[in-house]
């Protein structure tokens, strides 16, 4: 990896335990600002879980357990003076189905500013239409502002739920399998807009789609299980390396396809 680049997030020696079963074991690795890393690997590695840890999503499941650091701009976020509220507010998440209130699409990009308590009208209706045109969704949406969320296709709603952690202004978004649930055009547009954002922000994509983490992503982190099914970095580097040159065995049996 080029030394030059500006490391965004810092992870070092990173377990994540559920209960006694070990999930993530030993990761280490850093993540450069403005830039798109994928993380690949086959169901079962540890990629999401990887995803959660890096704004402590993981702390609202039961009895689980984190070791390790995970620093972004130089502070561990496992610290136990960090604010959540801020942390998960600075490192915004979009899941792989979209998940939109049951409100109009303008309450759900004006969700978060309300929760910070932003009053002023005049600031959020500005917040809104840059956030939705951020996401490339406003002109889609420019004459329908109060209609329910639920009415618009997948692809939308998928958008329109980055344009509501757009809205709270993070720094790094973290996208779960962002197009999975998506027709081949509205993957592609969520594609294009990732190119889009990071221009930005620092994105982290989990995804299962090997062509797709081909043609987004500037990094690769390839996941795998031990023989305790606890999931391990195998291999990461720039994509480009990673989908041509890969170091490791296992990353060309996956890539090509001869497992998982």
């Amino acid at each position: 990896m080029n030394n030059k680049l500006k490391i965004k997030i810092s992870v070092r020696n990173l377990n994540i335990y559920y209960g006694k079963f070990l999930a993530i074991k030993n990761i280490t690795l850093d993540i450069p600002e403005r830039s798109i890393t994928a993380v690949i690997g086959p169901s079962g590695c540890g990629k999401s879980t990887f995803l959660r840890a890096l704004n402590r999503m993981n702390e609202l499941l039961p009895d689980v357990k984190t070791e390790g650091e995970v620093s972004i701009d130089g502070r561990n976020i496992y610290s136990p003076d960090v604010d959540l509220v801020k942390l998960r507010r600075n490192v915004g998440m979009v899941f792989q189905r979209p998940n939109p209130f049951p409100k109009s699409i303008f309450e759900n990009v004006a969700f978060g500013l309300r929760i910070q308590g932003i009053r002023d009208r005049e600031r959020i209706e500005e917040t809104v239409e840059l956030s939705l045109r951020r996401a490339a969704l406003w002109d889609e949406v420019k004459d329908k502002l109060y209609k329910s969320a639920l009415e618009l296709s997948g692809g939308q709603q998928q958008r329109l739920c980055i344009a509501r952690a757009l809205a709270v202004q993070p720094q790094v978004i973290l996208m779960d399998e962002p197009a999975s649930a998506l027709d081949p055009i509205a993957t592609l547009r969520i594609e294009d807009l990732m190119r889009e954002l990071k221009e930005e922000y620092t994105i982290v994509i989990v995804t299962h789609n090997m062509q797709q983490a081909a043609r987004v992503s500037d990094f690769t982190a390839f996941f795998l299980t031990d023989e305790d099914r606890a999931g391990m970095l195998i291999e990461y580097g720039n994509t480009s390396d990673i989908f041509t040159m890969p170091k490791d065995p296992r990353t060309e049996g996956y890539i090509t396809g001869r497992y998982g």
